[in-house]
């Protein structure tokens, strides 16, 4: 457990993408470091939503890294009309980065991820870096896989609000809609292409070779979802984390009637959550501390 009295200051860094690419991103300290910890968030979730969490594992010494992708947050440039880029950038230059300045010699590195993070795990190029994965709310997509309600209201998004706001904006002005961060036209265009397949961008002829990819991972993994998650629920995350058929893998259903009240797709890093970070971060304390070579 950990003491709420220490006080944790989140420092600001920049931090350049393999590209050049210049990323903000926070360290939040360990007063007496064990591991290091890197949180990749879910698309057009700013790195803020994440300090709790964040300030949370500090305290029970895990030097925690959060970071805005490029096109987003404190990362966005000054207008996203015109800006280019590809969805995996997020994954294979920004996180990547992210997991080579992080680590540490002396200490383990683990990765906490939310939706799009359980995606961008299998495409990092070092993920052999980083000894466990826990990702919350990772899931396929489809709108098949939601319930009912929930695919009229995606699908009206993707065919009918997404198109006449990226034809207007230039990109996807999703703040006006108080759904998250405004989106880069690229983001937009490939997230709605990909969400067609029940196994999302595995099933894109544009993308070969991914399977194989996602299967040379073997870092221990924990996919948990809550039964209430109507974007991600776990049939959802079954589609998707079945590429990582090489890893130790673990799939946790959270059932929201046990006290812990609404989860949905975006409570698993809001305070009342705190027993599942206690149990992702106990998970991480009992792996074995080996750090693989680069």
């Amino acid at each position: 457990m950990t003491s709420d009295s220490q006080t944790i200051l989140g420092e600001t860094v920049q931090l350049p993408a393999l590209d050049g690419y210049p990323l903000i991103a926070t360290r939040y300290h360990a007063p007496a470091p064990v591991a290091q910890l890197l949180i990749a968030g879910a698309t057009g979730v700013p790195q803020g939503f994440y300090r709790r969490f964040a300030e949370y594992a500090a305290r029970r010494g895990f030097s925690t890294l959060t970071l805005d992708y490029r096109g987003i947050g404190l990362s966005k440039p000054a207008s996203l009309r015109g800006f280019e880029m590809d969805y995996l950038d997020w994954a294979h230059l920004d996180l990547a980065a992210a997991v080579d300045q992080h680590r540490h010699a002396e200490r383990p590195l683990f990765m906490v991820g939310h939706s799009f993070g359980g995606h961008a795990f299998g495409l990092l190029p070092n993920h052999a870096q980083v000894q466990g994965f826990y990702t919350f709310g990772t899931g396929a997509g489809w709108h098949g896989w939601m319930p009912r309600a929930e695919q009229l209201r995606v699908l009206a998004m993707w065919r009918v609000i997404g198109p006449l706001i990226t034809r207007a904006k230039g990109y996807l002005a999703w703040s006006t809609l108080n759904m998250g961060e405004d989106l880069p036209l690229g983001v937009y265009t490939q997230w709605k292409h990909w969400c067609r397949f029940p196994r999302y961008f595995f099933e894109d002829p544009q993308l070969p070779g991914l399977a194989e990819r996602f299967a040379q991972v073997n870092t221990p993994i924990v996919a948990a979802n809550a039964l209430d998650d109507l974007w991600a629920p776990p049939q959802s995350r079954d589609a998707f984390m079945a590429a990582y058929t090489g890893a130790p893998y673990q799939a946790r259903d959270i059932d929201t009637t046990t006290g812990l009240g609404a989860i949905g797709h975006m409570g698993y890093f809001r305070p009342a959550a705190q027993p599942l970070w206690d149990e992702t971060l106990d998970w991480f304390s009992r792996l074995p501390n080996t750090r693989q070579a680069a």
